[in-house]
């Protein structure tokens, strides 16, 4: 049985509290919008963010 990675899940901790105080402070930055967002599902909060310079294909 392989020993665990600590280094690994600690970093997977300190991510996830990265993500929540960064959500949290949007939320602060703009309360008109975080009542009409819903909370991310625990399958969106592991996907990496999407890349600013990504953009959706257009529809013509």
């Amino acid at each position: 049985m392989p020993k665990p990675n600590y280094q690994y899940e600690k970093r997977q901790r300190e991510l996830a509290k990265k993500q929540k105080k960064e959500e949290k402070a949007r939320r602060k930055a703009n309360p008109s919008q975080a009542d009409s967002e819903s909370e991310p599902t625990p399958e969106t909060a592991q996907t990496p963010q999407d890349s600013p310079d990504v953009q959706p294909a257009a529809q013509g």
